[in-house]
């Protein structure tokens, strides 16, 4: 089969198209054939060894052999492990891994996928899980998010961004984003109640408060998001394409100097762990069925363009996410 892999770390230039052998699959495990996937930040990240603190998982002076790219996913189920229930054969099912998916065949644990809402394009569904699930535990897990509370996104016309503003309006808040003037109708396409033109205004700068903010951009210090929050409000720290680019730890540095955060401080600071899992990926699901929720791409690149999609969403300006159709 043919899949994305990598044996240096640098620019996306360093991708080759291999011919690799199709996967075996555990007891707990699908063989997905993959029809569609998209792009994150978290793909060149592992590429370009930035930060350098990928280099302890992937590989110290060079990518371990045979690894190959990407993480979400969607596609049909070829066929399933002993110990797999839910699924079988011809199922059309979206999720990810935490690497593999930018090949032909990939094996998934059975936790994380979930069934394709039948609704959804393969590409959209292969826009969902890491970006969606990420914007869910956010709001939910971390952020508490409660009906009636004002909201906060900072970079809401990204990938986690757009779940995000769908999502905590779903959850019954008032929601403001953060974006440029291109995107402004965009996100208030999206449910936003408010938005925030970054090029023209400093959100730390404004009057109101918010309860809850999400920052996915880590373009602002912790003292000016702190600014933004009531005085019990919640900061829930994402990262993004802007934290700590060519740095040791990148967006982990903002999360350890939220960590350092004096306790008698009454306002609460919190990061996402990205914790995959097909209960989330229902739940997701379930709002897309009922058209509560809606993934946004951008741009779509066919399978033998990943680089170039790579290369795309470094220059930051990706509305949305970019899927890649296979």
């Amino acid at each position: 089969m043919k899949a994305w892999s990598w044996d240096r770390y640098g620019p996306p230039d360093v991708l080759a198209l291999k011919d690799v052998g199709e996967p075996g699959i555990a007891r707990d495990e699908v063989l997905v054939r993959v029809r569609a996937a998209s792009v994150n930040p978290y793909d060149w990240r592992h590429v370009a060894a930035d930060p350098k603190l990928v280099r302890l998982v992937v590989g110290l002076r060079r990518p371990k052999p045979g690894l190959v790219l990407g993480a979400d996913l969607a596609g049909v189920v070829e066929r399933v492990g002993d110990g797999v229930t839910g699924l079988r054969a011809g199922d059309e099912v979206f999720g990810e891994v935490r690497l593999g998916s930018f090949a032909e065949l990939v094996a998934v644990p059975q936790d994380r996928l979930a069934v394709k809402p039948a609704r959804l394009t393969f590409e959209q569904a292969a826009s969902v899980s890491m970006a969606g699930i990420t914007a869910l535990q956010g709001l939910r897990d971390v952020g508490k998010i409660a009906a009636g509370q004002r909201v906060l996104v900072n970079g809401a016309s990204g990938g986690v961004g757009t779940f995000a503003v769908q999502l905590a309006k779903a959850f019954g808040a008032e929601v403001t984003g953060v974006c440029s003037t291109r995107n402004a109708e965009l996100v208030r396409s999206l449910g936003a109640d408010d938005t925030v033109d970054y090029t023209r205004e400093d959100f730390t700068e404004r009057e109101g408060r918010y309860d809850l903010l999400i920052d996915n951009v880590g373009n602002r210090s912790l003292a000016r998001l702190r600014r933004a929050l009531t005085a019990r409000g919640t900061l829930v720290i994402v990262g993004g394409i802007a934290s700590g680019r060519g740095g040791l730890l990148g967006p982990a540095a903002q999360v350890y100097r939220g960590a350092l955060t004096p306790p008698f401080v009454s306002q609460r600071i919190g990061t996402v762990h990205w914790k995959p899992n097909s209960t989330d990926l229902r739940f997701l699901a379930d709002l897309m069925e009922k058209d509560r929720l809606t993934p946004v791409i951008d741009r779509t690149y066919p399978f033998d363009q990943i680089p170039e999609a790579l290369r795309y969403i470094e220059q930051r300006h990706a509305r949305g996410k970019v899927a890649i159709a296979f």
